[in-house]
Protein backbone atom coordinates (compact mmCIF):
# COMPACT_ATOMS: atom_id res chain seq x y z
CA UNK A 1 0.00 0.00 0.00
CA UNK A 2 1.28 3.23 -0.85
CA UNK A 3 0.73 6.31 1.63
CA UNK A 4 -2.07 9.11 1.09
CA UNK A 5 0.73 11.63 1.57
CA UNK A 6 3.14 9.44 -1.04
CA UNK A 7 -0.02 8.88 -3.34
CA UNK A 8 -0.59 12.79 -3.53
CA UNK A 9 2.70 13.32 -4.15
CA UNK A 10 2.95 11.07 -6.90
CA UNK A 11 -0.09 13.01 -8.71
CA UNK A 12 1.27 15.97 -8.27
CA UNK A 13 4.58 15.16 -10.17
CA UNK A 14 3.13 13.11 -12.77
CA UNK A 15 0.43 16.41 -13.65
CA UNK A 16 3.69 18.66 -13.43
CA UNK A 17 5.15 16.60 -15.45
CA UNK A 18 2.18 16.31 -17.93
CA UNK A 19 2.01 20.00 -18.36
CA UNK A 20 5.35 20.65 -18.84
CA UNK A 21 4.94 18.09 -22.38
CA UNK A 22 5.96 14.94 -20.96
CA UNK A 23 3.67 11.95 -22.12
CA UNK A 24 1.62 11.03 -19.40
CA UNK A 25 2.76 7.21 -19.92
CA UNK A 26 5.98 7.82 -19.53
CA UNK A 27 5.67 10.02 -16.60
CA UNK A 28 3.96 7.40 -15.08
CA UNK A 29 6.59 5.04 -15.85
CA UNK A 30 9.48 6.89 -14.00
CA UNK A 31 7.07 6.62 -10.49
CA UNK A 32 6.72 2.97 -11.54
CA UNK A 33 3.03 2.47 -11.81
CA UNK A 34 0.74 2.20 -14.69
CA UNK A 35 -1.31 4.64 -16.56
CA UNK A 36 -5.10 3.05 -15.72
CA UNK A 37 -3.59 2.88 -11.52
CA UNK A 38 -2.94 6.70 -12.13
CA UNK A 39 -6.52 7.33 -13.57
CA UNK A 40 -8.24 5.31 -10.85
CA UNK A 41 -6.74 7.50 -8.17
CA UNK A 42 -7.74 11.15 -10.19
CA UNK A 43 -11.20 9.10 -11.53
CA UNK A 44 -12.95 10.96 -8.47
CA UNK A 45 -11.56 14.61 -9.09
CA UNK A 46 -8.84 14.22 -6.29
CA UNK A 47 -6.57 11.99 -5.06
CA UNK A 48 -8.47 8.41 -4.23
CA UNK A 49 -6.76 7.18 -1.17
CA UNK A 50 -6.47 3.06 -1.24
CA UNK A 51 -10.08 1.41 -0.09
CA UNK A 52 -8.32 -1.99 0.69
CA UNK A 53 -8.33 -1.19 4.25
CA UNK A 54 -11.83 -0.09 4.55
CA UNK A 55 -13.22 -3.07 3.27
CA UNK A 56 -15.03 -5.29 5.33
CA UNK A 57 -13.75 -8.88 5.54
CA UNK A 58 -15.33 -12.39 6.93
CA UNK A 59 -14.22 -13.27 10.53
CA UNK A 60 -11.49 -16.62 9.46
CA UNK A 61 -13.41 -19.87 10.03
CA UNK A 62 -10.31 -20.92 12.29
CA UNK A 63 -10.56 -17.86 14.65
CA UNK A 64 -11.74 -18.38 18.24
CA UNK A 65 -14.51 -17.62 19.83
CA UNK A 66 -14.07 -15.15 22.59
CA UNK A 67 -14.83 -18.11 25.39
CA UNK A 68 -12.14 -19.92 23.93
CA UNK A 69 -9.79 -17.04 23.96
CA UNK A 70 -10.43 -16.66 27.62
CA UNK A 71 -10.00 -20.18 28.32
CA UNK A 72 -6.59 -20.28 26.91
CA UNK A 73 -5.43 -17.04 29.59
CA UNK A 74 -7.11 -18.87 31.98
CA UNK A 75 -5.28 -22.00 31.85
CA UNK A 76 -1.97 -20.03 31.15
CA UNK A 77 -2.97 -18.16 35.10
CA UNK A 78 -3.25 -21.59 36.64
CA UNK A 79 -0.68 -22.19 39.09
CA UNK A 80 0.50 -25.59 37.38
CA UNK A 81 1.49 -23.51 34.17
CA UNK A 82 1.87 -20.41 35.36
CA UNK A 83 5.54 -20.50 34.74
CA UNK A 84 5.60 -22.42 31.92
CA UNK A 85 5.67 -21.46 28.17
CA UNK A 86 2.58 -22.81 25.21
CA UNK A 87 5.18 -25.18 24.36
CA UNK A 88 4.98 -27.09 27.25
CA UNK A 89 1.59 -26.04 28.33
CA UNK A 90 0.10 -27.39 24.81
CA UNK A 91 1.42 -31.32 25.27
CA UNK A 92 0.91 -31.29 29.29
CA UNK A 93 -2.75 -30.84 27.93
CA UNK A 94 -2.76 -33.07 25.64
CA UNK A 95 -1.88 -35.25 28.41
CA UNK A 96 -5.02 -34.91 30.05
CA UNK A 97 -7.00 -35.34 27.04
CA UNK A 98 -7.58 -31.39 26.57
CA UNK A 99 -6.84 -29.24 23.32
CA UNK A 100 -7.57 -25.66 23.09
CA UNK A 101 -5.35 -23.97 20.92
CA UNK A 102 -2.27 -24.49 19.17
CA UNK A 103 1.02 -23.38 20.49
CA UNK A 104 1.90 -20.55 18.15
CA UNK A 105 -2.09 -19.31 19.28
CA UNK A 106 -1.63 -19.69 22.56
CA UNK A 107 1.45 -17.48 22.06
CA UNK A 108 0.08 -15.07 19.83
CA UNK A 109 -3.04 -14.66 22.70
CA UNK A 110 -0.46 -14.39 25.64
CA UNK A 111 1.90 -11.76 23.39
CA UNK A 112 -1.06 -9.89 23.18
CA UNK A 113 -2.38 -9.98 26.83
CA UNK A 114 1.31 -9.30 27.67
CA UNK A 115 1.63 -12.37 29.96
CA UNK A 116 4.09 -14.26 27.39
CA UNK A 117 7.45 -12.39 29.37
CA UNK A 118 7.97 -13.27 32.87
CA UNK A 119 4.73 -14.99 34.03
CA UNK A 120 4.64 -15.79 37.76
CA UNK A 121 7.79 -16.41 39.52
CA UNK A 122 9.76 -15.73 36.39
CA UNK A 123 8.92 -11.96 36.90
CA UNK A 124 11.65 -9.97 35.50
CA UNK A 125 14.93 -9.49 37.65
CA UNK A 126 15.19 -5.35 38.81
CA UNK A 127 18.38 -4.79 36.89
CA UNK A 128 21.60 -4.64 39.28
CA UNK A 129 23.39 -1.36 39.35
CA UNK A 130 27.07 -1.36 39.02
CA UNK A 131 28.90 0.32 41.64
CA UNK A 132 29.63 3.53 40.98
CA UNK A 133 32.45 6.67 42.04
CA UNK A 134 33.54 9.80 41.45
CA UNK A 135 37.15 10.75 42.14
CA UNK A 136 37.98 14.23 42.08
CA UNK A 137 41.81 13.90 43.18
CA UNK A 138 43.93 11.56 42.34
CA UNK A 139 44.37 8.10 45.08
CA UNK A 140 40.76 8.56 45.68
CA UNK A 141 39.86 5.62 43.56
CA UNK A 142 42.34 3.03 41.80
CA UNK A 143 41.28 0.16 40.08
CA UNK A 144 43.45 -3.40 38.92
CA UNK A 145 43.57 -6.05 36.61
CA UNK A 146 45.15 -8.76 35.33
CA UNK A 147 46.27 -9.91 31.68
CA UNK A 148 48.11 -12.33 30.60
CA UNK A 149 51.34 -12.28 28.53
CA UNK A 150 52.44 -14.51 25.69
CA UNK A 151 55.47 -16.63 27.31
CA UNK A 152 58.14 -19.04 24.90
CA UNK A 153 56.18 -21.56 24.16
CA UNK A 154 52.82 -22.34 23.77
CA UNK A 155 50.28 -22.71 26.39
CA UNK A 156 52.80 -20.57 28.61
CA UNK A 157 51.53 -17.09 30.11
CA UNK A 158 53.27 -14.49 32.64
CA UNK A 159 50.99 -12.60 34.61
CA UNK A 160 51.09 -8.72 34.36
CA UNK A 161 49.62 -7.32 37.10
CA UNK A 162 48.20 -3.46 37.13
CA UNK A 163 46.95 -0.29 39.18
CA UNK A 164 46.03 2.84 38.03
CA UNK A 165 44.38 5.83 39.08
CA UNK A 166 41.45 6.35 38.02
CA UNK A 167 41.26 10.56 38.03
CA UNK A 168 44.63 10.65 36.41
CA UNK A 169 45.30 7.18 34.16
CA UNK A 170 48.70 6.91 36.16
CA UNK A 171 49.71 2.96 36.39
CA UNK A 172 50.14 3.68 40.23
CA UNK A 173 50.96 0.14 40.68
CA UNK A 174 52.57 -3.23 38.73
CA UNK A 175 54.64 -6.33 38.61
CA UNK A 176 54.69 -9.35 36.33
CA UNK A 177 54.56 -12.87 37.86
CA UNK A 178 54.08 -16.61 36.55
CA UNK A 179 50.88 -16.99 38.39
CA UNK A 180 47.49 -15.54 40.02
CA UNK A 181 47.99 -15.88 43.75
CA UNK A 182 45.86 -13.88 46.09
CA UNK A 183 50.02 -13.32 47.72
CA UNK A 184 50.49 -11.37 44.55
CA UNK A 185 47.93 -8.89 44.40
CA UNK A 186 48.80 -7.98 48.55
CA UNK A 187 52.42 -7.68 47.85
CA UNK A 188 51.59 -5.00 45.08
CA UNK A 189 48.53 -3.17 46.67
CA UNK A 190 51.18 -2.47 49.92
CA UNK A 191 54.47 -1.44 47.45
CA UNK A 192 51.37 1.09 45.58
CA UNK A 193 50.24 2.67 48.92
CA UNK A 194 53.65 2.83 50.14
CA UNK A 195 54.86 4.29 47.11
CA UNK A 196 51.69 7.17 46.46
CA UNK A 197 52.25 8.03 50.50
CA UNK A 198 48.54 7.15 51.26
CA UNK A 199 48.36 5.24 54.04
CA UNK A 200 45.39 5.58 56.16
CA UNK A 201 43.44 7.68 53.61
CA UNK A 202 40.45 6.49 52.27
CA UNK A 203 40.90 5.06 48.66
CA UNK A 204 38.70 2.66 46.93
CA UNK A 205 40.18 -0.23 44.98
CA UNK A 206 38.08 -1.78 42.01
CA UNK A 207 38.17 -4.60 40.45
CA UNK A 208 36.41 -7.63 38.66
CA UNK A 209 35.66 -11.04 40.36
CA UNK A 210 38.75 -13.08 39.71
CA UNK A 211 40.12 -15.56 42.15
CA UNK A 212 42.94 -13.43 43.55
CA UNK A 213 40.72 -10.21 43.88
CA UNK A 214 38.08 -12.10 46.26
CA UNK A 215 40.35 -14.26 48.30
CA UNK A 216 40.11 -13.84 52.08
CA UNK A 217 43.72 -13.05 52.70
CA UNK A 218 43.61 -10.11 50.34
CA UNK A 219 40.29 -9.08 52.02
CA UNK A 220 42.21 -8.85 55.35
CA UNK A 221 44.70 -6.86 53.76
CA UNK A 222 42.60 -3.93 52.11
CA UNK A 223 40.95 -3.65 55.58
CA UNK A 224 43.90 -3.35 57.93
CA UNK A 225 44.81 -0.71 54.96
CA UNK A 226 41.66 0.82 55.16
CA UNK A 227 40.40 -0.11 51.68
CA UNK A 228 36.93 -0.72 50.47
CA UNK A 229 36.79 -3.19 47.49
CA UNK A 230 34.74 -2.96 44.64
CA UNK A 231 33.80 -5.46 42.37
CA UNK A 232 32.20 -5.23 38.64
CA UNK A 233 29.19 -7.33 37.99
CA UNK A 234 29.36 -11.27 37.57
CA UNK A 235 30.19 -11.14 33.83
CA UNK A 236 30.05 -8.28 33.16
CA UNK A 237 33.86 -7.11 31.87
CA UNK A 238 32.23 -3.25 31.04
CA UNK A 239 32.40 -2.58 34.67
CA UNK A 240 36.31 -2.39 34.94
CA UNK A 241 37.03 0.28 31.91
CA UNK A 242 39.57 1.33 32.38
CA UNK A 243 41.25 -1.35 33.78
CA UNK A 244 40.41 -3.23 30.33
CA UNK A 245 41.41 0.19 28.20
CA UNK A 246 44.76 0.12 29.63
CA UNK A 247 45.92 -3.30 28.68
CA UNK A 248 44.72 -2.82 25.15
CA UNK A 249 46.52 0.57 24.87
CA UNK A 250 49.99 -1.95 25.87
CA UNK A 251 48.77 -4.67 24.00
CA UNK A 252 48.41 -2.80 20.71
CA UNK A 253 51.36 -0.22 21.10
CA UNK A 254 54.12 -0.12 18.65
CA UNK A 255 56.71 -2.63 19.84
CA UNK A 256 54.33 -4.98 21.47
CA UNK A 257 56.07 -8.40 21.18
CA UNK A 258 52.74 -10.45 19.90
CA UNK A 259 55.07 -13.50 19.41
CA UNK A 260 55.68 -13.49 22.86
CA UNK A 261 58.69 -12.47 25.73
CA UNK A 262 61.21 -15.17 25.78
CA UNK A 263 61.65 -14.96 29.75
CA UNK A 264 59.92 -13.30 32.42
CA UNK A 265 62.47 -10.83 33.21
CA UNK A 266 62.10 -9.69 29.33
CA UNK A 267 58.92 -8.82 30.32
CA UNK A 268 59.88 -6.93 32.76
CA UNK A 269 61.81 -4.90 30.84
CA UNK A 270 59.63 -4.06 28.22
CA UNK A 271 56.80 -3.26 30.60
CA UNK A 272 58.93 -1.20 32.37
CA UNK A 273 59.55 1.30 29.26
CA UNK A 274 55.84 1.02 28.76
CA UNK A 275 54.88 2.04 32.18
CA UNK A 276 57.63 5.57 31.62
CA UNK A 277 56.44 5.83 28.37
CA UNK A 278 52.53 6.08 29.65
CA UNK A 279 52.92 8.13 32.38
CA UNK A 280 55.43 10.51 31.31
CA UNK A 281 55.20 10.86 27.33
CA UNK A 282 51.57 9.67 26.74
CA UNK A 283 48.98 12.28 26.34
CA UNK A 284 45.83 10.40 26.89
CA UNK A 285 42.48 11.57 24.97
CA UNK A 286 40.58 10.89 28.18
CA UNK A 287 41.84 13.76 30.23
CA UNK A 288 42.73 16.41 27.39
CA UNK A 289 45.55 15.00 26.15
CA UNK A 290 47.76 15.25 29.21
CA UNK A 291 50.22 13.34 30.81
CA UNK A 292 49.09 10.81 33.43
CA UNK A 293 51.99 12.65 35.21
CA UNK A 294 50.66 16.13 34.85
CA UNK A 295 47.45 14.97 35.84
CA UNK A 296 48.57 13.17 38.90
CA UNK A 297 50.88 16.06 39.78
CA UNK A 298 48.54 18.44 39.35
CA UNK A 299 50.06 20.40 37.07
CA UNK A 300 48.04 19.70 33.99
CA UNK A 301 45.90 23.00 34.91
CA UNK A 302 49.14 25.03 34.06
CA UNK A 303 49.57 22.66 30.69
CA UNK A 304 45.79 23.38 29.91
CA UNK A 305 45.86 26.88 30.40
CA UNK A 306 48.68 27.81 28.17
CA UNK A 307 46.95 25.68 24.68
CA UNK A 308 43.87 27.98 25.58
CA UNK A 309 46.12 31.38 25.40
CA UNK A 310 47.90 29.73 22.62
CA UNK A 311 44.92 29.15 20.80
CA UNK A 312 42.84 32.03 21.63
CA UNK A 313 45.72 33.94 20.53
CA UNK A 314 45.91 32.36 17.28
CA UNK A 315 41.83 33.17 16.80
CA UNK A 316 42.89 37.18 17.33
CA UNK A 317 45.17 37.27 14.36
CA UNK A 318 42.98 35.51 12.30
CA UNK A 319 39.61 35.39 13.49
CA UNK A 320 38.29 34.26 9.68
CA UNK A 321 39.81 31.49 10.30
CA UNK A 322 37.72 30.69 13.54
CA UNK A 323 34.03 29.70 12.29
CA UNK A 324 33.39 28.79 16.42
CA UNK A 325 35.18 29.32 19.63
CA UNK A 326 37.94 27.70 20.24
CA UNK A 327 38.96 23.78 21.30
CA UNK A 328 37.51 23.61 24.91
CA UNK A 329 41.05 23.00 26.71
CA UNK A 330 39.20 23.28 30.32
CA UNK A 331 40.55 20.99 32.75
CA UNK A 332 38.42 18.15 33.70
CA UNK A 333 36.93 18.58 37.48
CA UNK A 334 36.10 14.76 38.12
CA UNK A 335 36.24 11.14 36.24
CA UNK A 336 33.41 8.68 37.54
CA UNK A 337 33.64 4.71 37.50
CA UNK A 338 30.00 3.03 36.04
CA UNK A 339 28.27 6.84 36.12
CA UNK A 340 24.61 6.09 36.65
CA UNK A 341 22.91 5.99 33.53
CA UNK A 342 19.50 7.62 33.35
CA UNK A 343 17.80 4.53 31.83
CA UNK A 344 18.49 2.78 35.29
CA UNK A 345 17.50 5.52 37.26
CA UNK A 346 14.31 5.19 35.40
CA UNK A 347 14.08 2.06 36.23
CA UNK A 348 14.94 2.27 40.22
CA UNK A 349 11.92 5.12 40.32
Amino acid sequence: MIHPSDRRLAVELIQEANQNGARLANACEELTISVRTYERWVSTGGVKEDQRPLVPRPVPKNKLTKQERQAVIDVAKKEEFVDLPPSQIVPKLADQSIYLASESTMYRILKEEKMQQHRGRSKKPKMKLPESYLATAPNQVWTWDITWLKGPVKGLYYRLYMIIDLFSRKIVGWDIWESEEAKHAATLIKKAVLNEKIQGAPLVLHSDNGSPMKAATFQVLLEKLGIQSSYSRPRVSNDNPYSEAIFRTLKYCPGFPDAGFKTLEDALAWTVKFVHWHTYDHQHSGINFVTPEQRHTGSYIDVLENRKAVYESAKRKHPERWARSIRNWEPQKSVALNPMKEKFLKDEN
